[in-house]
């Protein structure tokens, strides 16, 4: 006897079939970010924060390299060398000069009577005085004693180090504005969605009324058609809302480094909170004593103020100690006769003309300098107008906010009465359609003004060098 299987075969495979399909559920599962998440995981993953943090790397390696200038050098070199066919130069015959010395001092001496055709012609031939195999190595420690080229190299190192970190802290609190901007715009796309879909709801309760009146004979024809007309007419904008608020998401999601399909969903709202203090003089020197470009272009001032000096410091002498050692060694058949030697030294060097090149080199850093001066002078300008403009700003809005609250609760009581008086068949349909039309404008007017407050106040603050310092924190772990 057969036992069946516990188990039908057919529910085994919609079991597998679940489990298979179990990491696309969670997949399809949607990222929720409060603005937070959104600001840290756009830290880590932003490209361009990524690009400033090997700036600051390649900007600390740049340090290390000044300061190697300054530090002793030893080097070494080494060689061996084999003839296979050793050069000759013309040179007297030595066996030639040999016989007519001897014969010299014997004339001289007397030991033999003169004579002239004992002497032996002297002729030049090619003769080699090369060993066949030679070898040498030395050893060389040189420390520089003086040098302005080394001195000053090692501080416009160190004040472009300090300009590439200050640049990364900008690039860090403009991604973090950018990523601020698009979560909001994310929130006031879901914001006008829910008006746009309530106000969709509110015409679809009024024609199911109209239609509930009209078939109780109580309005015309005419009163459900327009009732049906106000609901079709809300519809396309329900949509193109739904498509504003997907475009929104996507935005966000490039920021944060997000697949485009992956599914997010943010967690806030919209708030509204009076800045506390908008003395205007107060924030623009707060501005022109924080802001991160003004900062950064200041340090770029610096370093082209640096390189004058590293320019002008060719005409100043360098002076460093040496010492050598070498050793040595020739053989003609492999039986190596080996010497050394040791030497210390000190060397000088000193441009005296060099077709005027640090001249030229002076000016062209000097005009750099300038110019970096100049534009130092426009942007202060420019935030200091800029920080104006914006506080401007903030005073329009929130008058605007205030007496748009006072609105939204006037058209919310409209509305309601509008209601009331359309089932009583005191009210017209066009009454109630404008009643709900103006209380969904003053909704949305609302909304979008506060989330205009919002944006300008994280703007300001931007320019104000007012970035959380854990949002820089975590783009600088070095400094912690």
């Amino acid at each position: 006897m057969k036992h069946k299987p516990f188990f039908p075969f057919s529910s085994i495979k919609k079991i597998i079939l679940l489990i298979s399909l179990f990491p696309l559920v969670l997949s399809a599962q949607p990222k929720i970010y409060t603005l937070d998440d959104a600001i840290n995981q756009a830290l880590l993953k932003n490209k361009g924060i990524t690009i400033s943090q090997l700036n600051v790397s390649k900007a600390g390696a740049s340090v290390s390299e000044a300061f190697g200038y300054a530090l002793p050098s030893l080097d070494w070199s080494g060689g061996f060398s084999h003839f296979l066919k050793k050069p000759k130069t013309p040179f007297p015959d030595f066996g030639a000069l040999l016989t007519n010395a001897t014969y010299s001092i014997l004339f001289d001496e007397n030991v033999i009577p003169r004579d002239e055709s004992k002497y032996v012609p002297v002729e030049s031939k090619l003769q080699s005085f090369a060993p066949a195999n030679n070898y040498n190595t030395d050893f060389t420690l040189t420390q520089t004693l003086f040098s302005s080229a080394v001195f000053e190299g090692i501080g416009a190192s160190k004040i472009y180090y300090n300009l590439s970190k200050a640049e990364l802290n900008n690039t860090v609190s403009k991604t973090v504005l950018d990523v601020q901007k698009a979560f909001y715009g994310v929130l006031l796309s879901k914001a006008v969605l829910e008006i746009a879909q309530a106000s969709f709801n509110n015409a679809q309760d009024n024609f199911n009324n109209v239609q509930s009146l009209y078939n109780q004979g109580m309005v015309s024809e005419f009163d459900k058609l327009q009732a049906e007309v106000q609901l079709e007419n809300i519809r396309p904008y329900v949509l193109q809302m739904e498509n504003t608020l997907i475009n929104a998401k996507n935005g966000l999601k490039i920021l944060l480094g997000e697949d485009l399909n992956q599914e997010i969903e943010v967690f806030g709202e919209i708030v509204f909170k009076p800045y506390e203090n908008l003395d205007e003089q107060a924030l623009v020197d707060e501005a022109l004593q924080n802001n991160f470009d003004i900062t950064s272009l200041d340090l770029k001032k610096q370093v082209d103020e640096a390189f004058i000096q590293l320019d002008i410091s060719e005409y100043w002498p360098s002076i460093a100690a040496f010492g050598n050692y070498s050793f040595a060694g020739a053989s003609e058949n492999w039986d190596f006769q080996n010497y050394s030697s040791f030497t210390v030294g000190v060397n000088f060097r000193m441009n005296l003309w060099q077709g005027n090149r640090t001249k030229n080199a002076v000016q062209q850093s000097t005009i750099t300098y300038q110019q970096t001066e100049q534009q130092l002078l426009l942007l202060k300008e420019a935030v200091s107008s800029e920080v104006k403009q914006e506080i401007r700003e903030l005073k329009r809005v929130q008058s605007l906010v205030d007496v748009q609250r006072r609105t939204v609760e006037l058209a919310e009581k409209a509305y309601h009465i509008a209601t009331i008086r359309y089932s009583e068949g005191a009210g017209s349909q066009l009454e109630l359609q404008n009643t709900d039309l103006d209380l969904r404008n003053a909704k949305l007017n609302l909304t979008q003004s506060m989330h205009s407050y919002l944006v300008t106040k994280h703007k300001l603050e931007q320019l104000l060098g007012r970035t959380n310092p854990d949002y820089l924190a975590i783009a600088n772990p070095e400094e912690n």
